[in-house]
Formats: structure tokens, C-alpha cells, sequence
């Protein structure tokens, strides 16, 4: 790529080749105002209407499945498993709801960019583009590949493993499932022909989904990028400004356009902040739970389907740390305009001009960023917080995933319950620390048929006061057993 600039100078095309790419495999064209063929435009909007009916059948029928799992706990389990991808794919259509509601804004913010996107060699010098660029590419390289790896495991999966079993192993039929728990209205694995029409449904359903999430994101990189090269030849020139005492006039003029080249470039800012607001807010929310159900049912889950969701619990992570890496970076470009007009040789100019670089410091002072309703300024401050709920309730989720407190069964033959109860034994020379206190539990929960106890509880409190309701190991500490 550097090699490739040297030589010729990159088109803002050029940064913008895999979001659009990208965006028309699934009938979405960005540049659709600027299409001469009508009848392609049609056959591509045609194409988008038609997988988003599909995919949000087949999301209604997640829907479904996950409600009907919830009514019985026998199948619990299920409904979590299929939370995780219920939670992807509104993420993914509102996305998608948002670039369709906002597309006259995005029309105009990319024109505005291709304009004052850098035409020459020596301009794109300035503008240092090459490290921009090169940035740009490996993290979008990078995202691109799990969250297409998420999507194409999870569709492919099934089908492989059946084909292998049944043409290797010997198998003497062939496993008719899907890679995604989804309720149908009809047999979908009673007929080859139906089986396999419904399965390469819902595998395009799945990359459709991959894709407008993964877009939705390209176009913000390609966006914030585009920003922070712009502020950060701003702040360049200013700080390379050599502010002569003898030319007044020159020191305003050039003052004054940077001012208004800082100026249009918070405008824009603006523009991607009305945009993305909303989605990054349902994008963090559904993140954070993503992580949680997914570690949940990595806990009771074989290797295969632990590996499965172990990329999508990557592609999680990565999305969120990518919006708040280019959230901190867009912050820091901004600052830094203000930064560099303090450090001007200010001093050597007229009262006017002291004025304007006044106004300009001011103004920077209020750094650029997207910040969603109700939340931070998006930046690695707000990572990390995000990052610690996350953990705080996958540790709740897991510490009850694992917590054997149940002590009631139903017995074999009859529909009488009986209760037993923990004893705690203590070894004089492994007893607590001073201020803990050892639990045994009574817990009344209705439960499905179970053969017989198998584990009481024991419970071991912190020093601070027991609270009914939490959530605690069920690890029993040197010197407790369970009976």
C-alpha cells in the first residue's frame, strides 16, 4: 500500500473500497445518486428488501423459539444460546435502519469528505495519509475477518459436520440441523429439498446480518479517520506557522481559514454523531449482554460450540473496543488543534490576530466525539467502564450458572417433597477467618424431577452482612465438605 502511494496519489474512493464493496453484496449501494444505470440501481434495491423480509422473518422466528424455550426449564438453556444472535441481529437491523433513515445526511457527509480529501502526492504528504491509511486497513482487515469467521461458523457448521459424519465416519444418516435455534411454522428437516432450501435461507439471512453490522462500522472507521487526518494537519500548521510580526495581514488570513477548516470539520463531526448516536447506544447495551449469555453458555457447552461462540464473544469485544478506540482517537486529534495554536509564537502578533487564535482555543477546548444518549463521550475511558460491567454481570451470571443451592427434590414414585439439610463440618485447624460466617441453605425452588439430592449447599459468606438473593460460590473453603 505505502509503495502504491508513493507512486500515485489514493482517491478517496480508494478509502472507501471495502465498505462499498462490502455494502452492495447485500444490495445496498452508497453511491446510488450517482449510478447511470437505473435498471441496477432497481435489481440492487430489489435484492436489499427482499433479504432484510427474509432475515426479519427468520429473527421473529428466533423470537419464538427463545419464548417457547423460556417456558419450560428443561430448555433454558436454549433460550440463552439463541439471545446472543437475537441480540446480533437487532444490532444488526437497526443499524441498517439507520443508515436508511439518514441517508441524505450521509450522502452529503461523504461528498463533503471527497472534496476536501487531499488530490496530490505532495498534499497527501502533508496530510500524512500513509500512516492514516495503513491504520485504517489492518483494523478493518482485522474486524472484517471475525466478524465474517462469526457469521460463516455458525452457518456453515452444521452442514460440514453432517457431510463429514455421513461420507467418512460411516453415519448411516445425515444430521438435518441449522447453526441457528429458529421456530419454524412448517417440518424444516422432514424433506431434503426443504431442508436444504431453509438452510442456505438462513445462511444468507447471517451473512446479510454480518454484513450490514459489519458495514455500519466500516463507514464509521473510514469517517473518523478522514476527521482526525484533517485535525491533525490543522494542528500541524499551525504549529509550523511562523507567525511574522511584519505581516499582520498574512498571519489573519491564514488564521481565519483555519479557523473555518476546523469549524466544518466539527460540523461533520456533528453530522456522524446524529447518525451513529442512537445505534452505539443499542450497540453497547447489546454488547455488554452478548458477553454475558455467550460466557454462559460457554460453561456448559462441548469444545466445538465453546469455539464457535469464543469468536463471536471476539467479535463482540472487538466491535466495542473498535468504536472507542476511534471515539478516544477522534478526541485527541481534536484537543491537540488547541494545544498547537497556544504553542504559536502568538506573542510576536497584532491584538486581532491574538483574538481569532483566542477564539479558536476556546473552541477546541470542546473536543469532537460521539457520544450516545445518556452515556460518555465514547473514548477507552468508556471501553473500559463497559468492559467492568460486562465482567461484573458475567461473574453474577456464571457464580449462579455454577452455585449448587437447591436442596429440595421430588421424589420417584410420589409427588411428595422432601427436604434435606447441609451440615457444616469444621476442622479446629482449618476454621474461617474471624468475621466470616458459614451458611447452610434452605432453598425453596420449584424444580423439574429430580432422582434424588445430590449436593446440599454450602455457602460462605464475606464479612460483609448476608444478603438473601446473592450471588455466592459454592466452593467449600479448607476444612468444609459437602455431605
Amino acid at each position: 500500500m505505502s509503495k502504491d502511494l508513493v507512486e500515485t496519489p489514493r482517491s478517496f474512493g480508494d478509502m472507501m473500497l471495502a465498505p462499498v464493496r462490502l455494502y452492495k453484496t447485500i444490495g445496498e449501494d452508497i453511491y446510488a445518486h450517482r449510478s447511470t444505470n437505473p435498471l441496477n440501481s432497481l435489481l440492487l434495491k430489489i435484492y436489499l428488501y427482499a433479504g432484510f423480509i427474509n432475515f426479519n422473518l427468520l429473527v421473529c422466528g428466533e423470537l419464538i423459539f427463545f419464548y417457547k424455550s423460556m417456558q419450560d426449564f428443561e430448555t433454558v438453556r436454549l433460550a440463552i444460546a439463541v439471545a446472543p444472535c437475537i441480540g446480533f441481529s437487532l444490532v444488526a437491523d437497526c443499524k441498517q435502519f439507520t443508515m436508511a433513515l439518514h441517508k441524505n445526511t450521509l450522502t452529503r457527509l461523504l461528498n463533503e469528505l471527497e472534496d476536501m480529501h487531499p488530490k496530490t502526492l505532495e498534499e497527501q504528504r502533508a496530510y500524512k495519509m500513509e500512516s492514516f491509511e495503513r491504520t485504517m486497513r489492518r483494523i478493518i482487515g482485522i474486524f472484517t475477518f471475525l466478524c465474517l469467521a462469526y457469521t460463516t461458523t455458525f452457518s456453515l457448521y452444521p452442514a460440514i459436520k453432517a457431510t463429514i459424519k455421513f461420507n467418512f465416519l460411516g453415519y448411516e444418516t445425515f444430521d438435518r440441523n441449522f447453526g441457528f435455534l429458529i421456530w419454524f411454522p412448517y417440518d424444516a428437516t422432514g424433506n431434503n429439498l426443504v431442508y436444504w432450501i431453509t438452510y442456505w435461507d438462513i445462511a444468507h439471512g447471517a451473512y446479510l446480518a454480518g454484513i450490514a453490522f459489519l458495514c455500519a462500522d466500516l463507514l464509521l472507521v473510514v469517517v473518523i479517520t478522514q476527521l482526525c487526518m484533517h485535525f491533525s494537519y490543522i494542528a500541524t500548521r499551525l504549529e509550523e506557522h511562523p507567525c511574522h510580526s511584519d505581516r499582520d495581514l498574512e498571519n489573519v488570513r491564514f488564521l481565519s481559514s483555519m479557523i473555518k477548516y476546523h469549524d466544518k470539520c466539527l460540523t461533520l463531526c456533528e453530522h456522524v454523531n446524529n447518525m451513529y448516536s442512537f445505534s452505539l447506544l443499542l450497540n453497547f447495551l447489546m454488547a455488554s449482554m452478548q458477553i454475558c449469555f455467550i460466557a454462559f453458555q460457554v460453561t456448559e457447552s462441548t469444545i466445538e460450540v465453546i469455539l464457535i461462540y469464543c469468536i463471536f464473544l471476539m467479535t463482540s469485544m472487538v466491535q466495542v473496543f473498535l468504536v472507542c478506540y476511534y471515539g478516544d482517537a477522534l478526541i485527541a486529534a481534536s484537543l491537540r488543534v488547541g494545544d498547537a495554536a497556544y504553542n504559536q509564537s502568538w506573542f510576536q502578533c497584532s491584538k486581532s490576530y491574538c483574538i481569532l487564535l483566542k477564539m479558536l482555543i476556546m473552541r477546541s477546548q470542546k473536543p469532537a466525539m460521539i457520544r450516545p444518549p445518556t452515556f460518555p463521550p465514547i473514548s477507552l475511558v468508556t471501553y473500559m467502564k463497559a468492559n467492568g460491567s460486562a465482567r461484573g454481570t458475567l461473574f453474577t451470571t456464571t457464580t449462579t450458572n455454577s452455585t449448587i443451592i437447591i436442596i429440595r427434590s421430588i421424589g420417584t414414585t410420589n409427588t411428595t417433597t422432601t427436604t434435606t439439610t447441609a451440615a457444616v463440618h469444621q476442622h479446629q485447624q482449618h476454621l474461617p477467618p474471624p468475621g466470616w460466617a458459614a451458611f447452610a441453605t434452605l432453598v425453596d425452588v420449584d424444580v423439574p424431577y429430580w432422582n434424588r439430592v445430590r449436593l446440599a449447599s454450602f455457602v460462605l459468606s464475606s464479612p460483609r452482612p448476608f444478603r438473601p438473593g446473592r450471588a455466592l460460590s459454592a466452593t467449600a473453603p479448607p476444612g468444609g465438605q459437602f455431605l
